[in-house]
């Protein structure tokens, strides 16, 4: 992007493209609003598409902050870069040519761009990214493919993070019309074992899973997100259980794992009412485990998933195993049983030989 003398159309496009990056800066620096609000809000209310947000990402925001020094020697102090631009820039973000500026940009691993699912792998993290834009509703083939990726990657990486391949929704639910047309006698049952076998295999296996919730999260999707071991969400995020309203309940886990997230009377209510959360509420409540920045979502998920990946398989398997018992005694009896099997391996030794000798530890899951 190069600054130009003169007030021809070029030139005002330009400066208004440059002061609309600043004030959305700006915008967010003050947290008067979100990345997504922000490029949502100037595409519905301005008409201007894409948002200036998407828009700097496309053009590399490493062209923008260079755009916006020249202008603010041409044009004056009022174009000075805002300090969150420079710092996504001397991060590395540099928008959709890296992967991440203020949005995230999937660049899936060759051969691995499936119809709704897209699957990137870097070294013991892959990232799953639901890609059924706007909605990325829940379809019987969202189900299959996910089954497809995670079949792949459990035994390859230490971590899986699920996100969303666009701004508008995480998942925002159930296909209806995909689910209406299934036999409710043998394919719907079908793919509800299929999903119950996903999550329950996820919940259960030493590698890690992390949904990343961009927006909405929506009944099958809030489901999803349930069946992960961690929750990280961004503010504009919504949760919510919603099949109450079309006369049907929660299919994938919803009546059962969100009270053990956010406890009975809370759970029931949401599901009996159907009325979405915040994201902040959905903090509060232990339905996610943090909540971050629009813009600092994705890389929040990717620390939590780098740390979590560096844990001893083994042991990480047995605390998700022996975990959330009903009953004390067998939890405890499940524990007991779960350390000795963890106290005798490679890894145990590595753990103790590595913290005696002050050094980082090694794990192999053996």
């Amino acid at each position: 992007m190069s600054t130009q003398s003169g007030t021809g159309p070029d030139t005002l496009v330009e400066r208004f493209g440059l002061k609309a990056i600043v004030e959305s800066c700006l915008v967010i620096e003050e947290r008067m609003a979100g990345a997504k609000d922000v490029d949502l809000g100037m595409m519905a209310g301005a008409g201007i598409m894409p948002g200036p947000l998407s828009r700097a990402d496309e053009q590399g925001l490493d062209s923008v902050l260079a755009g916006l020094e020249r202008a603010r020697s041409e044009w004056g102090e009022g174009f000075e870069p805002p300090m969150l631009l420079r710092r996504l820039v001397a991060q590395g973000r540099l928008g959709r040519k890296s992967g991440q500026g203020f949005f995230p940009y999937p660049q899936p691993d060759e051969g691995q761009e499936r119809e709704t699912v897209l699957l990137e792998r870097r070294g013991d993290i892959a990232i799953a990214w639901l890609n059924r834009p706007p909605a990325n509703p829940l379809s019987p083939q969202l189900i299959r493919e996910l089954n497809e990726v995670w079949g792949e990657v459990e035994e390859e990486v230490r971590a899986l993070v699920i996100a969303s391949s666009n701004m508008f929704a995480f998942s925002a639910g159930a296909d209806l019309k995909e689910f209406a047309r299934m036999d409710p006698e043998k394919e719907a049952p079908d793919l509800i074992e299929l999903g119950h076998g996903l999550m329950r295999s996820m919940e259960r296996s030493p590698t890690v899973t992390i949904a990343a919730v961009n927006s909405l999260a929506l009944g099958g999707g809030c489901e999803i997100v349930m069946g992960c071991d961690f929750r990280v969400a961004a503010e504009a995020a919504t949760f919510g259980q919603p099949e109450i309203n079309l006369g049907v309940i929660p299919g994938f886990g919803g009546t059962q794992r969100l009270p053990r997230l956010v406890g009975e009377a809370k759970a029931l209510e949401m599901n009996l009412v159907g009325e979405p959360i915040s994201a902040r509420e959905a903090e509060r409540l232990g339905l996610v485990n943090a909540v971050v920045p629009d813009h600092e979502l994705f890389d929040t998920a990717l620390a939590w998933a780098r740390k979590l990946a560096w844990q001893a398989p083994l042991a990480v398997e047995q605390i998700k195993n022996v975990s959330h018992q009903a009953d004390l005694d067998a939890g405890l009896e499940a524990e007991a049983q779960g350390f000795g099997k963890v106290l005798s391996s490679e890894d145990a030794k590595e753990g103790f030989s590595a913290f005696l000798e002050k050094r980082k530890a090694e794990f192999t899951g053996r």
